[in-house]
């Protein structure tokens, strides 16, 4: 694991541009493990976990699985050649899984070429229920009552899903922007509304309006090209200062009425890049190289991912060449509260908080993720999370993680989507690493992040072919991971040095009846024997407790669990905490889990 201290915040990229010295990407020095030299195949490939067992895989649905589409890219000059004058009858990612969301026991999977509904009600294997083919990629998916929202960007798309494509520099019948569809009869889907939008939708976020239950907002991200106005003619492109009204240089907020789908349209396009001083459209970072060893870096005229944490009124949006922080308080108008940068992010890519919201994950998907970005003579700290703290409404990025095995040049990797995992007391986030797998990384200290559970197959074949994991989701209980070519796995997790069975019932009986990625809330959890031993857990970990009072604690948890407390035992192991917590000089970590454990314990004596 490489960790540096990041620069942070526009100062930093200021001080960049005025031509102050960056540290230069060090390589890789973590040693090879089990995972780097797993046997290739499509569905016979070798695997490798640690802490995750494996429980179901499940085979792209008919219609979503060629062969011939999976994409094997060019690696000579005559493949190259050959590939221009023939190109395959696929796009790299034709009939590609991507993200995923969960409704009322349903697992929604989103795919380039429509989307499939799994009923995972069960707790078995999951029982595909309905298939719906409707191409345009990327298929981002999100769920709100009897609403699915469907992100389209390619040129391919039609109006009416149709599978011909929509060819032609103008064509009135292309698509490109967010797909509304009736999930009511959940076995016939049907689309109701269709928002065009001047770059396509790449991914979108759903914010509840707090002050009317009927109006929802949809957050367009969009990464392509602008449209012709011709096609559509909201839409201009070129840069600000010689086009004002460019659709660069901003978001899409899609107002939804719920009782009327239909009508949901476009009511704004903030400037959230704007400088706060002169009003530039244009504000933030302009791309480029930023430094000795630097990466090439994105210009910040769009956003990639925006999450939305409605509890604290922030989000987190990961814009290409800046991450920033928002408040969506008035989720209709959102405005800039802090920017950062860092001269080793490519390209910001998505943002995840902590439970609290005073910590973001960042990813960086260097290269795009068609590329093995995770070789032993990659920069440890490009494609990889970047930490951030959130103090008074500051960004600032602390450390980087990167996924600790050294994979193969036939295997693309680099960060990309994930959520978190509620265990009490900790911060575990889940993450795809497309072909490195799945991974789980502790951030629980932001300044050492660190991988505590994998699981990891070998390459699709002997060469480069683009597959692996996109995105690895912890919902209600399970990690879903939508692999690209392979279809869909579900994982446990199970005991290990890093994590105590505990932890793992703690987090296993958080239950919510919708859980879209971008969309978090936060989690709470009741008073039970799992979440103190899940507490005792980090305690022991971390030799932050004696082994006399952990044994007393022990007893007490035990005999909870049996349905004996002992109001006298718990009343005394509270005290003993509460005088350990001020007298031995823990760590403020281990006080509030103290804390945290004591309070616990007292519910169960009360």
């Amino acid at each position: 694991m490489f960790v540096r201290k990041a620069l942070y915040s526009s100062v930093a990229a200021m001080a960049v541009l005025l031509g102050a010295s960056v540290a230069s990407a060090q390589v890789q020095t973590i040693p090879s493990d089990e995972r780097t030299e797993l046997a290739p195949g499509i569905y016979d490939a070798a695997e490798a976990s640690s802490g995750l067992a494996l429980e179901h895989t499940l085979a792209p649905p008919p219609g979503f699985f060629d062969p011939d589409a999976i994409f094997a890219p060019p690696t000579t000059r005559e493949e190259a050649a050959a590939y221009r004058a023939n190109p395959p009858r696929y796009s790299p990612l034709a009939l590609a899984n991507s993200d995923m969301a969960v409704s009322d026991g349903k697992l929604f999977v989103g795919n380039f070429n429509g989307f499939n509904i799994y009923d995972i009600s069960g707790g078995g294997e999951p029982q595909l229920l309905t298939s719906v083919v409707c191409p345009g990629g990327q298929g981002d998916v999100s769920v709100h009552g009897n609403l699915l929202f469907m992100s389209v960007e390619q040129n391919n798309g039609r109006i009416d899903c149709g599978a011909s494509g929509a060819d032609g520099a103008v064509n009135p019948e292309r698509f490109r922007g967010v797909r509304i569809f009736d999930i009511s009869n959940i076995r016939a889907p049907q689309q109701v509304a269709a928002v065009q939008t001047c770059r396509g939708s790449h991914t979108h976020t759903l914010v509840p309006n707090p002050a009317d239950s009927n109006i929802l907002y949809v957050y367009n991200s969009a990464t392509s090209g602008v449209r012709r106005s011709d096609e559509l003619s909201i839409c201009s492109d070129g840069e600000p200062g010689t086009n004002p009204d460019t659709a660069l240089y901003s978001i899409d907020v899609i107002e939804v009425p719920l009782d009327r789908p239909q009508d949901a349209a476009i009511v704004n396009r903030p400037r959230i890049f704007e400088d706060r001083e002169t009003g530039a459209v244009a504000g933030l970072w302009m791309g480029g190289r930023a430094g000795v060893a630097s990466q090439a870096t994105a210009r910040t005229n769009h956003c990639h991912d925006i999450t939305v944490f409605p509890e604290i009124g922030q989000a987190a949006g990961a814009c290409s060449g800046n991450g920033i922080l928002l408040d969506i308080s008035d989720p209709k108008n959102p405005t800039r509260i802090s920017e950062i940068f860092d001269a080793d992010m490519a390209y910001w890519h998505s943002a995840t908080f902590d439970n609290t919201g005073s910590k973001v994950v960042f990813t960086d998907e260097w290269g795009g993720g068609t590329s093995p970005r995770c070789t032993a003579d990659a920069p440890g700290n490009w494609g990889a999370n970047l930490v951030a703290t959130i103090t008074n409404g500051e960004l600032r990025g602390r450390a980087f993680h990167k996924l600790p095995s050294v994979q193969g040049a036939n295997e693309n990797c680099v960060a990309h989507n994930g959520n978190i995992i509620p265990v009490p007391g900790r911060d575990l986030m889940v993450q795809a690493w497309y072909q490195g797998g799945i991974s789980i990384m502790d951030f629980t200290d932001p300044m050492n992040p660190m991988e505590i559970a994998y699981f990891d197959r070998g390459p699709l074949g002997e060469r480069l072919m683009i597959g692996g994991s996109w995105s690895a989701y912890w919902f209600n209980g399970r990690i879903y991971s939508s692999e690209i070519a392979r279809g869909l796995d579900v994982l446990r997790l199970v005991p290990s040095d890093q994590l105590s069975a505990a932890e793992i019932a703690a987090a296993e009986a958080v239950m919510e009846d919708e859980i879209n990625p971008q969309t978090q809330t936060r989690v709470s959890w009741a008073n039970t024997p799992d979440v103190a031993g899940a507490y005792l857990a980090q305690l022991r970990r971390a030799d932050a407790i004696e082994a006399d009072l952990a044994q007393q604690i022990d007893s007490v948890i035990e005999g909870w669990r049996a349905g004996e407390i002992d109001p006298i035992a718990a009343a005394a192991a509270v005290a003993s905490l509460a005088v350990t917590a001020e007298t031995q000089g823990v760590t403020p970590l281990a006080a509030r889990r103290m804390k945290a454990l004591a309070e616990v314990l007292a519910s169960a004596a009360s």
